[in-house]
């Protein structure tokens, strides 16, 4: 098992490529492992996976640490912990989430402009960057390098300003991010738009854009991470959700579609 120093470094170096990485979200040591198996080179934990798989529509920052510390030790990859906006609104209480992410095993960790506040969903822009000011002195006091992305939810809240997104990540970059994110940008006109307006690595989230995008495009672009968000999470209960269904009306023809247990379980311990 690579030490988290090791870890630290490749997550650093598939940044500093030419071409886009893709970086899975796994919600559990399982998942972890079969991705992993599959040949990424990097995992990324995804709140929202965890929230469903515990039944809950929000985990908490000590089940985020806990989820983070399980896929961390699950593998030899580099992990990137999903911190929504670190569970708290001050930037000093909010940075320290960047601490223990480190603590639970992550080389790699957001904090978001996004509130929780439903009537005031996005920060103001000048906490926003204190808030992201605060996570990086955070993140380069640790012991072990963290890239920490600094992300612009404006589009995930009904707030489709491509200028005012841009002059945030612009914004969290003068901050000192090492990576930026929009989630919710859908083309890939967008996409082309706001990475040409940044410096730093940019993170794309196929779970809201436009499928029919490649990740050939994605580099071409300028993309250097896409992520999926919880979009492996929502497939696997999509699909338990049709089996379950077919089931309960008395039919049984998804146990066709069954993959062998041994091509699934030759990936874990």
């Amino acid at each position: 098992m690579p030490t988290i120093s090791e870890k630290a470094r490749a997550f650093r170096a598939l940044h500093e490529g030419t071409e886009a990485f893709a970086i899975p979200n796994p919600w559990d040591r399982g998942s972890a492992l079969l991705l992993q198996g599959l040949g990424f080179e990097a995992l990324a934990t995804t709140s929202l996976g965890l929230a469903n798989m515990m039944g809950k529509k929000r985990a908490t920052l000590q089940e985020v640490l806990d989820n983070c510390r399980v896929i961390a030790e699950a593998t030899d990859l580099p992990v990137n912990v999903d911190l929504e906006n670190c569970f708290a609104d001050d930037p000093a209480e909010a940075a320290k989430a960047i601490a223990l992410a480190q603590e639970y095993g992550a080389v790699g960790g957001s904090i978001e402009d996004s509130s929780g506040d439903p009537s005031s969903p996005i920060y103001a822009l000048s906490l926003a960057v204190e808030r992201v000011q605060a996570a990086v002195e955070t993140a380069r006091s640790l012991p072990v390098p963290f890239m920490l992305t600094a992300r612009a939810e404006n589009f995930l809240h009904g707030r489709r300003d491509l200028d005012d997104t841009i002059r945030r990540l612009q914004a969290f970059e003068q901050a000192g991010a090492d990576v930026l994110y929009a989630p919710g940008l859908h083309t890939l006109e967008e996409i082309r738009t706001v990475v040409g307006a940044v410096k730093r690595p940019f993170n794309v989230v196929m779970g809201f854009a436009d499928p029919s995008i490649t990740m050939k495009q994605l580099s071409e672009a300028g993309v250097r991470r896409v992520s999926i968000g919880g979009g492996l999470s929502r497939i696997a209960l999509q699909s338990f959700l049709t089996a379950a269904t077919e089931m309960r009306e008395g039919r049984f023809d998804f146990v066709a579609g069954l993959k062998p247990l041994g091509e699934l379980q030759r990936h874990f311990d």
